[in-house]
C-alpha cells in the first residue's frame, strides 16, 4: 500500500517553523479509534493502520462501504453524507454501533470532497450517557440566568468538571494580545490553583487558534499515546483533518501537557463574533476518555455560554455607548453656544474622561492648551508636540492617533511623559491643529505567569527542536511602560465623538466665514458715514466756511470710527485666541462710574443720567476694561431708551461682589434676539438705522470682558424698564487673557 502523505510530525521542528506547523494535516490519529476515508463514490481510499486490530477488518482500496463487513448503520451514514454533499459540505453525523463486544461512537463528516468516518471506542453505557445529557440540559438553563461574565465562567467550569470528571477545569479569557488569563477554576483539592495565572499567546499559535474556532471541542484521551499513521491510495491534496475528532496533535503540545503532569486534556472553545474569546481547558492527571455524545452536549453548552457572553458584553457596550452619547450631546450643545471650544472641553472634562475610561484630558487649538487632570504643563506640551509630529508623518487623513506603550512614543518625548504612556488623540480641527487627547496612566502590572513564558530551543525528547516549558510553577513578572490598551468599544466611542467634533468644526468655520464677510461689509458701510462727515467738514473748511460746531462734528465722527476699529480689533483678539488682556488693579468703582457717567453726559447732552452711588466701593478690576463695558451699556441705554426718560445707574456691593445696574425705560428686546444677545451682529437691537452706532460687537465684547473678570452680565425686562446688570467679584482675577 502507498502512504498518501508523510506524517508531518516526523519533520524537525524549529523556532522558525513551529508557528507554521500544519497541524490540520498530521497524517496520523490518536489510537483510541479508527479512521476510514471514502471518496464521493463511497469507495475506500485511506484508513488508519489499526483498522485490522480494532475493527477486525482487512482494508482493500476501492471497496465500497456497502461491501465491507461493517454494521449497516455505517453504510447508511456514509450514503447520507454523500447525499448531503450535493448541498455543500455535510455536517457531522453520528451513530452508536457495536463490533464484536466493543461499542463505538461512529462519526462521519464530509470535507474537501472526502467522507471521513471515525470509530471512537466508548466504555460508558448508553443509559449513563443519557443521564449525563440530561444533566447538561439543566446546566444550560442555569447558564442562561447568570448576570455577570465572571459568574458565568465559574459556573461553567464547575459544571463541566461535574459532567466529565476531569481533575481540573479552567476558564480562560483571552486579551487583545491573545495571551490568556485563568479567570475561573474548579479542581480537586490536591492540585495547586492556577486561578489568576496568565499564559502567553505563543501557547496557542495562529494555526491552532484557527482550529479552535472551526472545531470547537478537542479531546486528547491520553497524552502519552503513540500516534497511528494513515495509509491508503489517496491522491491529490493531503487529508485535511481540521474537523476530525481523532486528529493527532502536535508533539510540542503533548510534551507541553506532560511537562504539566497532565495525562488527558479536553479544550472547549468559547467563540464570540467569530473570535476565540475564551476557552474551557480540562486537565486530568491520568488518561481519560469522554464519550462523544457527552462532548457534544458540552459543546452545545459552550455555544450557550458564548451567546450569554456576547449578550452580556453587548449589553455592557450598549450602556457605554448610550452614556457616551449623552456626554457627546451635552458637549455639542455647549460647543454650539460657545465661540471658544477649549473651555467647553474643560467644562465637560470629567464626563469625557468617563466615557473614554481615561485618567486625564488635554485640549489644544491654535497654540493654546487646557488641561483636565493632574498632567503637568511640560508633559502636556510634549504630548501635543509629539502628536503634531506624528500627524504630519502619518498623513492628513489620520485624525485618530493611539499610543499604548512607552516605546511607541517618539524617543525625544519619552523623557517628558512621566507616567502618561497611553493616549487616544482626536484631531477635531486640522485647520487650527485642534486636538482632544484622552490619557491613561502607566499600568504597573504584576503578572503571575504559569511558568516562564518563553519557549526554549534545545535538545528535547524529540530531538533538536523547540521545547515547551518544563515548569508551570507560578512565575511573577512586573511589567512597566504600558497603559491599559484602548479597547475596541472606546475606539468606537472616540470615532463617534470625532465625527461630531468635525461637524461642529465645519459649522464653526462656515459661521466664521459668514461673520468675516458680514463684518467686512458692515464695517465698510458703517465707516462710510463718519468718513463722509469728516470729508464734508474738510470741504467746508477748504472753502473758508467756519460754521459753528465743525470741530465737534470732526471729533464725533473720528470718535465713532475709533470705536468701530477698537471693537473689530477686540473681536479679532478674542477669535484668534489671544484674548482681551485683563490687568487688575485696586480701583474705586464709585469714582470710575462717576467718570464714565460724566463722559456719557458730554457725549449725549440731551439724555438725563441719574446715578445712585455709595460713598465708596473698592474692587480689584481692570479700570479701562470695566469703563469700556459701562460706556457701552450707557450708550445703548441712551440710544434705545424712550425719549425724555432718564437713564439710571446704580452700584451696590456685598462682602464678595459688586453689582452695577444700568436701567432705561423702553420696549423689551425681542425674544429671538435675547437668545443670542451677547453674540456679535445683533441687528435686531437697532430701533432705527439712524440710531445705529456700531456693528453689533459692543455687548459681545462687554460679555467677554466681564467673563474675563470672573463675573457675569445679564439682561432682564421689568416693565417698563430694560435692565442690564454687571456682577463683579471684589477679589482680583489672575492677570491673563480673558
Amino acid at each position: 500500500m502507498n502512504t498518501p502523505q508523510e506524517p508531518i510530525f516526523s519533520l524537525p521542528l524549529t523556532l522558525d517553523n513551529c508557528a507554521a506547523e500544519p497541524i490540520h494535516i498530521p497524517g496520523m490519529i490518536q489510537p483510541h479509534g479508527v479512521m476510514l476515508v471514502f471518496d464521493t463514490e463511497q469507495q475506500l481510499i485511506a484508513w488508519s493502520d489499526n483498522v485490522v486490530a480494532m475493527l477486525k477488518l482487512t482494508p482493500v482500496a476501492g471497496t465500497k462501504v456497502s461491501e465491507m463487513a461493517l454494521p449497516a448503520a455505517v453504510a447508511q451514514l456514509v450514503q447520507g453524507s454523500c447525499c448531503e454533499l450535493a448541498d455543500g459540505e455535510a455536517p457531522a453525523s453520528a451513530v452508536e454501533i457495536e463490533i464484536g463486544t466493543q461499542q463505538f461512537d461512529c462519526i462521519a463528516h464530509v470535507y474537501q470532497g472526502r467522507v471521513i468516518v471515525e470509530f471512537e471506542m466508548r466504555e460508558v453505557a448508553v443509559d449513563k450517557v443519557a443521564m449525563f445529557a440530561l444533566h447538561a440540559h439543566s446546566v444550560i438553563d442555569r447558564l442562561k440566568r447568570q448576570k455577570s461574565i465572571g459568574g458565568l465562567l465559574q459556573l461553567a467550569a464547575e459544571q463541566v468538571r461535574s459532567l466529565t470528571g476531569f481533575d481540573r477545569v479552567m476558564a480562560y479569557r483571552f486579551r487583545q494580545d491573545d495571551s490568556g488569563d485563568v479567570v475561573a477554576e474548579s479542581r480537586v483539592d490536591s492540585l495547586d490553583p492556577y486561578l489568576g495565572r496568565r499564559y502567553p499567546a505563543s501557547d496557542i499559535p495562529a494555526q491552532a487558534r484557527r482550529l479552535y474556532i472551526i472545531n470547537t471541542l478537542r479531546l486528547i484521551a491520553d497524552a502519552n499515546y503513540k500516534p497511528v499513521p494513515i495509509s491508503g491510495v489517496m491522491t491529490g491534496a493531503p487529508l485535511d483533518m481540521s474537523y476530525s475528532v481523532l486528529r493527532s496533535v502536535s508533539p510540542v503540545h503533548l510534551e507541553y501537557l506532560r511537562n504539566m503532569g497532565v495525562g488527558a486534556s479536553m479544550s472547549v472553545s468559547i467563540v464570540v463574533n467569530g473570535r476565540l474569546w475564551g476557552m474551557l481547558a480540562c486537565h486530568h492527571m491520568s488518561a481519560r476518555q469522554v464519550p462523544y455524545s457527552i462532548r457534544m452536549a458540552i459543546d452545545v453548552l459552550a455555544q450557550v455560554l458564548a451567546s450569554a457572553v456576547q449578550m452580556l458584553e453587548a449589553r455592557a457596550h450598549a450602556d457605554l455607548v448610550e452614556s457616551a452619547s449623552a456626554v457627546r450631546s451635552r458637549l455639542m450643545e455647549t460647543l454650539l453656544n460657545e465661540d471658544d471650544v477649549l473651555p467647553a472641553f474643560v467644562q465637560h472634562g470629567e464626563a469625557i474622561c468617563g466615557s473614554l475610561k481615561a485618567d486625564a484630558l488635554l485640549a489644544t487649538e491654535g497654540g493654546r492648551l487646557v488641561i483636565h487632570g493632574d498632567v503637568s504643563k511640560g508633559t502636556a506640551s510634549a504630548i501635543v508636540a509629539a502628536l503634531q509630529l506624528q500627524s504630519g508623518a502619518v498623513g492628513e487623513g489620520s485624525d485618530i492617533v493611539e499610543y499604548n506603550m512607552f516605546e511607541e512614543w517618539p524617543e525625544a518625548t519619552r523623557a517628558l511623559l512621566e507616567n502618561w504612556v497611553g493616549a487616544l488623540a482626536l484631531r477635531f480641527d486640522p485647520a487650527s491643529q485642534g486636538w482632544l487627547i484622552a490619557l491613561r496612566r502607566e499600568q504597573i502590572e504584576s503578572i503571575k505567569w504559569g511558568g516562564r513564558p518563553e519557549k526554549q530551543y534545545q535538545v528535547g525528547p524529540l530531538g533538536p527542536r523547540l521545547t515547551p516549558r518544563g515548569s508551570f510553577d507560578e512565575w511573577r513578572e512586573t511589567v512597566r511602560g504600558s497603559a491599559e490598551p484602548w479597547e475596541p468599544i472606546y475606539r468606537t466611542i472616540a470615532t463617534q465623538l470625532i465625527t461630531e467634533l468635525h461637524r461642529a468644526a465645519s459649522s464653526r468655520h462656515a459661521e466664521n466665514d459668514r461673520i468675516r464677510t458680514q463684518l467686512l461689509a458692515m464695517l465698510g458701510h458703517d465707516l462710510r458715514d463718519p468718513l463722509n462727515s469728516i470729508n464734508m467738514v474738510g470741504l467746508l473748511l477748504e472753502h473758508g466756511k467756519n460754521e459753528p460746531n465743525l470741530g465737534r462734528r470732526i471729533q464725533d465722527s473720528s470718535g465713532r470710527m475709533s470705536r468701530l476699529i477698537s471693537q473689530v480689533l477686540d473681536m479679532s483678539r478674542i477669535n484668534s485666541g489671544v484674548g482681551l488682556y485683563i490687568s487688575p488693579a485696586e480701583t474705586n468703582l464709585v469714582a470710575l462710574l462717576q467718570d464714565v457717567v460724566d463722559e456719557a453726559r458730554l457725549a449725549h447732552p440731551g439724555v438725563h443720567y441719574e446715578a445712585r452711588l455709595p460713598d465708596s466701593a473698592q474692587a480689584k478690576v481692570d479700570p479701562d476694561r470695566i469703563a469700556q463695558v459701562l460706556s457701552n451699556l450707557l450708550g445703548n441705554a441712551a440710544y434705545h431708551g424712550a425719549p425724555d426718560q432718564p437713564v439710571q445707574v446704580a452700584l451696590s456691593q456685598n462682602e464678595s461682589h459688586a453689582n452695577i445696574k444700568v436701567t432705561n425705560i423702553g420696549q423689551p428686546i425681542d425674544v429671538s434676539v435675547v437668545q443670542n444677545l451677547f453674540n456679535p451682529f445683533k441687528r435686531g437691537l437697532s430701533v432705527a438705522k439712524r440710531k445705529r452706532t456700531g456693528i453689533g460687537l459692543g455687548l459681545y465684547i462687554a460679555h467677554e470682558i466681564v467673563k474675563g473678570h470672573g463675573g457675569r452680565i445679564e439682561y432682564q425686562y421689568v416693565a417698563p424698564h430694560v435692565v442690564f446688570s454687571v456682577d463683579l467679584p471684589l477679589t482680583a482675577v489672575q492677570e491673563a487673557p480673558a
